[in-house]
């Protein structure tokens, strides 16, 4: 049975887009039934599609008045990776003691850590209630890979903002003697929890939203309002501003205005205000789709143009309704074919531009038109264009021509533009070469070395400027760019990723591309990239209080001016740096707030203004800094700032650098905060005591690696730059499951199994396991895994009939049933389809599989335990 959403009653206005689930709901692997109307059917064959990982949101606005956005009911849960342990307040911090010949002696060579003190993740399905202030006090919220439901009382949610710690230093000096980093990480049309309060809108009418008149921020539940209520003092600058008169209310005996709890706008961390004429430099925006698919030689021939066209016409009944919907198409190899999809003409017209150097486009209003006049014509073109192009004998491709003129026709609406490419664009505006061969060329040991050291991460690099200086004109024009790249060759990623990451979007990459095991997940990706809650022409700022300001802004995104975020398109999943600085000395005792503010048109043309709040005690104390770390945000931080350094740094610096930042936090802790005062102990602050492993999976991810491909790498750069918070922990130390095992739990609570560690230790050879880093999942079969567990999970006998390509069926039993149930749950969790790929020992698969075991020792790094037994020797050498 489908997945139903639950439809707005007839009196309210939907002002804010429902869509659809990322994923279709079907229990089985199987097709859904084609008579749903609400969701179109997927290709043939395809795995389940999944049910949203949360509700989606009804707004509903009277002037002056609150509309709680309507919460699609469901038993969702948030995604997740795994909780910590709840920490006890008195588990200050965790020793780790390694034997020794003498105590306190350097270390020889490696020391026997007692493997059951090493800290790992700990599995936690139990659901956290996290309330965000408590007795007027923020509250540290839980780890961000674990399961929670938010109460806010006064600070915005953690889904929408986190601090790297959760008090403030109150000078530089201190911040800077802990180590650690300020900063936070802000994603704010984050999904909320299905059992959480909904976000809830206001609307002042012509006057607007009530803002401080010297640094511009917006009334919050940290303003200060004295006088009787008649003045307000600004909790971000410190200034003094009269209350507007129609906002004008009396204190109560504790100082509060009394009705504070019945505005959300003084009680609520997180609200949405509509608004008003000011807020806007034109109409707001219709929503524009424009699709931009390769006809190509290589594109036909593997099956890309097909199933990207198959992916479309599946996706086009999720498309929002309305006259405001318009729709776009052209296809192009050395030329580019637009279509005229007029309801007038009796089919589909194709005009070719011919020439790709001096690219122009036809009318637009020849070429994008209202969806609803087109929809026929869409789906006729759709099923037509891979056999219009079945004997395209064309190897070139020209991309960049294809862009710009596809951008042309948007120029004046902006929109979303959506491009399937397979090959490297050789012609035409933009034209790129096969840089990678320069790598191959150094031949002799010594030479591969010092290319590798000084001169291979200039191809991580773009090619030239020509494809930025686009992006930059794109975003300008609120056009924002997907690519997805189905491709079974080197493509420039690096070249290619300028455009998406700055116009905010998005870029996918299937390699190699299978049109068997594939096609799912693109459409499924295509999918969920349209439904998904989000919003365009957006800007954004994030203010502090006097003594922080914004350093740096990092992720998707245009820069154009310092103080403000451009983003042409922002979605759920996005999710932007922030980096802060002592600008002058911080009050010990003190709050300290920091607040986001996004303007935005919602896809159904309202414009809308978020704002998220966070107030935070400020401290002169170390050990308050480190009690109050929130490891997930540190490190989620340490990942990104070090995939930004990789094409312009060599990667043993960039290894050494998150090396020594690991050390100096551990260092800092040990000198100034620990209490056990032998030097035989490893003493670790327990909020970042997973800090090291963490570090370690970092040093030994595939971004950090050599020995992958050009194009692997500069993916997961691009990958990194807008990940949130839990999947960037799952990014680079996935979860590792035994399946061999799961017809012996059947009573379990959690429908995932804990996770083991990822050390091949744990790897036995009679096993199966499944390991998932948010966006691809391995299976192992081990040598001596039992036939009939294989025949049942799997389908297959033996590991010798592990097959290249591998989509996923349901079997008639209860062992395939589950297996495909935790699958499903993992893609609901992780808002991700997951490509899934078998894997055996004694192939490049298995190494593969291996690779992610962060805890061996590898060519590249450390065991875990010499790896603690490194930093060890290095916090010693520092005390002595």
């Amino acid at each position: 049975m489908h997945p139903s959403f639950e439809i707005p009653p007839s009196s309210t206005t939907s002002v804010t887009a429902q869509p659809p689930p990322p994923f279709l709901g079907s229990t089985q692997n199987v097709p859904p039934s084609s008579s749903s109307s609400t969701f179109a059917p997927p290709v043939q064959a395809m795995p389940p599609p999944m049910v949203a990982p949360y509700g989606m949101q009804t707004l509903q606005t009277q002037p002056h008045q609150v509309a709680p956005l309507s919460v699609v009911p469901g038993s969702m849960q948030p995604r997740m990776m795994f909780g910590m342990a709840s920490l006890h307040s008195n588990q200050a911090e965790a020793a780790i003691t390694p034997s020794m010949g003498h105590a306190g002696s350097a270390f020889a060579g490696q020391s026997n850590f007692d493997s059951s003190q090493i800290p790992r993740p700990i599995s936690n399905s139990a659901v956290i209630l996290h309330e965000t202030r408590q007795g007027n006090k923020a509250n540290p919220p839980p780890p961000a890979t674990s399961d929670y439901i938010v109460w806010d009382t006064g600070n915005c949610s953690p889904r929408f903002m986190r601090c790297t710690v959760n008090q403030i230093p109150c000078t530089s000096d201190l911040l800077t003697t802990s180590a650690m980093q300020l900063s936070l990480l802000v994603q704010p049309l984050a999904l909320p929890h299905p059992s959480e309060q909904p976000i809830q809108v206001v609307d002042f009418g012509e006057s607007g939203p009530v803002r401080c008149s010297r640094c511009k921020g917006y009334i919050n539940p940290f303003m200060k309002f004295i006088d009787q209520g008649r003045r307000f003092i600004c909790n971000l600058c410190g200034y003094t501003d009269e209350t507007p008169q129609d906002y004008h209310c009396n204190l109560g005996p504790d100082g509060r205005r009394r009705d504070a709890d019945e505005r959300p706008e003084l009680c609520r961390g997180t609200v949405e205000f509509v608004a008003t004429k000011e807020y806007m430099v034109r109409e707001p925006m219709p929503a524009v789709y424009f699709f931009l698919i390769d006809v190509s030689m290589n594109a036909i021939q593997t099956g890309s143009t097909a199933a990207a066209c198959s992916a479309i016409s599946q996706v086009i009944s999720d498309l929002p309704e309305g006259p405001r919907t318009l729709i776009g198409i052209a296809t192009f190899d050395t030329t580019i074919h637009f279509y005229s999809l007029k309801r007038a003409r009796q089919q589909p017209l194709m005009l070719i531009v011919p020439d790709v150097r001096d690219v122009y486009t036809p009318l637009q209003s020849d070429v994008i038109v209202q969806l609803s006049e087109c929809r026929e014509h869409l789906e006729l073109l759709l099923e037509n264009i891979s056999t219009m192009f079945g004997h395209n004998r064309t190897a070139d491709s020209a991309f960049g021509a294809a862009v710009k003129a596809a951008f042309l026709a948007m120029k004046n609406t902006g929109g979303k533009l959506l491009v399937f490419q397979s090959v490297l664009p050789s012609t035409g505006v933009g034209a790129l070469s096969a840089r990678e061969a320069e790598g191959r060329s150094a031949v002799s040991a010594a030479e591969k070395v010092k290319f590798e050291f000084q001169e291979a991460h200039k191809l991580l690099q773009p090619a030239d400027k020509t494809l930025k200086t686009m992006a930059i004109e794109f975003a300008e024009y609120q056009v924002c760019v997907d690519v997805f790249l189905t491709t079974q060759s080197y493509v420039d990623i690096a070249s290619f990723s300028v455009i998406p990451k700055t116009t905010g979007g998005q870029l996918y990459y299937y390699f190699p591309f299978s049109a068997i095991s594939d096609a799912a997940k693109l459409y499924n990706d295509l999918r969920w990239n349209i439904t998904r809650p989000q919003g365009l022409e957006a800007v954004m700022r994030v203010r502090c209080s006097q003594g922080l300001q914004v350093n740096e802004y990092s992720g998707n995104y245009c820069k154009r001016i310092p103080s403000d975020v451009d983003l042409p398109s922002i979605d759920c999943d996005k999710t932007i740096m922030v980096t802060l600085k002592h600008e002058d000395k911080l009050q010990d005792g003190s709050e300290c707030s920091c607040q986001c503010a996004l303007l935005y048109t919602t896809i159904y043309g309202q414009r809308r203004i978020r704002i998220s709040t966070l107030s935070l005690p400020c401290t002169t104390m170390l050990s308050d800094l480190f009690r109050s770390a929130d490891l997930d945000t540190q490190f989620a931080c340490i990942l990104k700032q070090a995939a930004s350094e990789v094409p312009t740094a060599p990667l043993p610096h960039i290894r050494e650098h998150v090396t020594n930042h690991c050390i100096n936090i551990i260092y800092s802790y040990r000198k100034f905060c620990a209490t056990v005062s032998s030097s035989g102990h490893l003493i670790l602050a327990d909020a970042l005591k997973l800090l090291p492993l963490y570090t370690l999976a970092l040093i030994k991810s595939t971004g950090l690696r050599t020995d992958g491909p050009i194009d692997t790498r500069s993916f997961w750069i691009n990958y990194v730059s807008p990940l949130s918070i839990s999947l960037a922990i799952s990014w680079v130390h996935p979860r590792l499951i035994a399946i061999h095992e799961l017809n012996t739990k059947e009573n379990d609570e959690s429908l995932i199994p804990p996770p083991i560690p990822l050390s091949s230790e744990y790897i036995n050879d009679n096993g199966i396991y499944l390991l998932e880093n948010g966006e691809d999942c391995l299976i192992y079969v081990g040598n001596s895994a039992d036939p009939g567990v294989m025949h049942q999970l799997l389908g297959i006998s033996s590991v010798e009939q592990v097959p290249a390509q591998f989509v996923l069926q349901q079997h008639d039993n209860p062992f395939s049933k589950k297996l495909n149930n935790i699958i499903n749950e993992i893609r609901r969790q992780r808002c991700n389809y997951l490509s899934l790929k078998l894997c055996k020992k004694g192939d490049s698969s298995g190494m593969l599989f291996f690779s992610n075991m962060v805890e061996d020792k590898t060519s590249i790094g450390l065991s875990y335990v010499e790896f603690l037994a490194h930093i060890h020797r290095h916090v010693q050498r520092k005390m002595a």
